[in-house]
């Protein structure tokens, strides 16, 4: 093999091992995704369905922003099907599903153009398969602000309390997706025909698939109280923060509801449905571990006064 032919090989597999790593390399917004006419139809419609809540110049008004580092890092830990899908399932808040999929696809041009991600030659593809495939940079963390004194508080009520007026009653809202498609919820109950509870008539405010976003926000959001130092058991025991089950417990609680959140944004009920399971995995190894104290084989006895005495200790 002469020298010319050698080095027009050693040019070629340097161009193909190239072009592989190029094809393997994830695609981010940051590549050009979408083009500059998609952009300007996704905003003619955000002026039309989207600026009464976040704004004309998506800094926020009745809801959240759609611009800046707070917008962008809620999103930059999914692909970007994420927030087609959020769009195409539950925008605009009062008429979810109004959006074509085109319209849809466009509002997300839109967004990442005014979010300062270049433009590109193809327009961005409205299938999930697409949006999936691209993610978002990742930006370096930054170190967050100090917390004030005393911005954390003890606690009003005992872990109980919490699991009974919080946990309970959001997780059953979220385990009824099981019998029950939120979709198909007809609307307020009608309190004056007596059947009803108060429970009943403020479930009913909120109807559908808000009431399990709302849920699962709940329990994630509430779920590191289940860390605070303060926190008491129903018995006056501290709550075993720093045992390494209870902090591995918690944090997969936070866990499952996100979950729960985010396949609740895909408005799907089967998806909800089959992650309750794993929700319930989590509840019950947490309270295996520091609620149900019993004799091997007995059921929980919540009329045991040993039962109420003894939580809250890990079993090991």
């Amino acid at each position: 093999m002469s020298m010319r032919t050698r080095h027009a090989v050693a040019v070629a597999a340097l161009a193909a091992t190239t072009a592989v790593t190029q094809a393997q390399a994830p695609r981010t917004v940051q590549d050009g995704v979408y083009t500059a006419a998609q952009a300007s139809r996704g905003g003619a419609v955000y002026g039309q369905q989207c600026a009464s809540c976040h704004g004309a110049t998506l800094q926020g008004a009745s809801a959240p922003p759609l611009q800046g580092d707070l917008f962008i890092s809620h999103w930059q830990t999914t692909p970007l099907s994420g927030l087609l899908s959020k769009i195409q399932k539950t925008m605009p808040a009062d008429a979810p599903g109004k959006l074509t999929p085109q319209q849809s696809t466009d509002l997300v041009a839109h967004l990442l153009n005014r979010n300062g991600f270049p433009t590109g030659a193809a327009e961005l593809a409205g299938t999930e398969a697409a949006a999936n495939a691209i993610r978002w940079p990742q930006r370096p963390t930054t170190a967050a602000a100090a917390v004030p004194a005393g911005a954390v508080r003890a606690p009003v009520g005992n872990l109980a309390q919490l699991m009974r007026g919080i946990f309970f009653p959001n997780s059953n809202l979220i385990f009824a997706v099981q019998q029950q498609d939120p979709g198909a919820a007809k609307g307020p109950t009608n309190v004056q025909a007596g059947t009803s509870t108060i429970f009943d008539w403020g479930m009913g405010i909120y109807t559908g698939w808000q009431v399990v976003d709302n849920a699962a926000i709940a329990l994630a959001d509430i779920s590191p109280v289940m860390l605070n130092p303060d926190l008491r058991c129903e018995n006056g025991k501290p709550a075993p923060v720093t045992d390494p089950d209870w902090i591995k417990f918690t944090e997969q609680m936070i866990t499952m509801s996100k979950e729960i959140y985010r396949l609740s944004q895909t408005r799907n009920q089967e998806a909800v449905s089959d992650a309750t399971g794993d929700l319930s995995d989590a509840c019950a190894a947490c309270h295996a571990a520091y609620r149900d104290v019993r004799g091997r084989g007995a059921a929980p006895d919540p009329t045991n006064p040993q039962a109420g005495a003894n939580r809250c200790n890990p079993r090991r």
